[in-house]
């Protein structure tokens, strides 16, 4: 997910999952349903001050995006508990505040300044592509700019996210589990829509990614005033522990070819000195005889004498 645009859409797979609520989502959304509806009408009358304060100003008052974003944020979690995504069973609170417990959030970062210029024409000249791909992902003019009941919040419901959406609770009804790869799909469409949404709405001036971010997980983007975050200080390495094992050495191969000339070498070295040690005896025992023929001749001329 893009972390550095300024609509951070996140959410979390609350499992497990009931197999049979998502039959009744819808009438235990009513209460939900029937406060959006006038929350949006609101929504439309605020957008329209803020125009003209942009145009005028260059700001967004801050109060009224703060309401805008409430609005959404609302919308996000009743989308996100019903026919939107079914990821969670946990109800959705009646509240305009960020919920950061809830497992679907939306952050929008304030812009200090906005274009005076380009709010004339980015809610609906430059936005044309944006409405088309997400009339193919919500169903209709979903969380659009526009008059009347564009701005309802069940908007979100049908399309290509409201198909995927059912296969997901038939898999529910059967499997007991939401497919993940399902999952990520049809989040990452919705973030798509919502980041459409506000940039229509005129809360930022940055072009919504023609991109697909799917998945849940994100980190909320920082404010352009907010300070950068000081870098982690290094994880010491852990020390390996010592262990009390026997370690066996290593085998020493040697090529055969090279064991084998040298094994040759040796046996004829052996094989000489064999034959040198036998000479020597032989010569030394004919040394001997001779010796001892010597000593005989010498006595018998000892004995002749005397």
């Amino acid at each position: 997910m893009d972390q550095a645009y300024p609509v951070q859409v996140r959410a979390r797979l609350d499992e497990p999952l009931s197999r049979w609520l998502w039959l009744v989502k819808w009438l235990l959304a009513v209460p939900h349903y029937i406060v959006l509806f006038f929350l949006w009408i609101a929504f439309a009358v605020v957008t329209v001050i803020a125009f003209f304060a942009i145009l005028f100003t260059a700001r967004y008052p801050r109060s009224l995006f703060g309401f805008s974003l409430g609005v959404l944020r609302w919308s996000w979690r009743v989308a996100y508990y019903t026919y939107s995504a079914l990821g969670t069973d946990r109800y959705p609170p009646f509240s305009l505040g960020e919920e950061p417990d809830y497992p679907a959030t939306l952050d929008i970062a304030y812009p200090e300044r906005l274009s005076r210029g380009l709010v004339l024409v980015k809610w609906w000249l430059l936005a044309i592509p944006q409405y088309a791909i997400v009339a193919v992902f919500a169903g209709g003019a979903a969380y659009t700019a526009g008059s009347g009941h564009t701005w309802q919040a069940d908007s979100l419901d049908g399309g290509l996210i409201g198909l995927l959406v059912f296969f997901a609770a038939i898999a529910l009804l059967f499997a007991g589990r939401y497919p993940r790869g399902l999952y990520n799909l049809v989040i990452g469409m919705n973030r798509w829509v919502l980041r459409v949404t506000a940039y229509a709405a005129l809360m930022t001036d940055a072009y919504p990614p023609f991109r697909l971010d799917q998945g849940g997980a994100g980190v909320p983007a920082l404010a352009p005033d907010d300070p950068a975050p000081a870098p982690a200080a290094p994880v010491p390495a852990p020390t390996a522990p010592v262990s009390l094992r026997t370690r066996r050495l290593p085998l020493i191969r040697f090529p055969t070819r090279a064991c084998t000339g040298l094994c040759g070498q040796t046996a004829a070295r052996a094989a000489g000195l064999e034959r040198w040690r036998l000479r020597v005896s032989a010569q030394t025992a004919r040394s001997s005889l001779a010796c001892q023929a010597d000593l005989r001749g010498l006595a018998g001329l000892a004995v002749t004498c005397f």
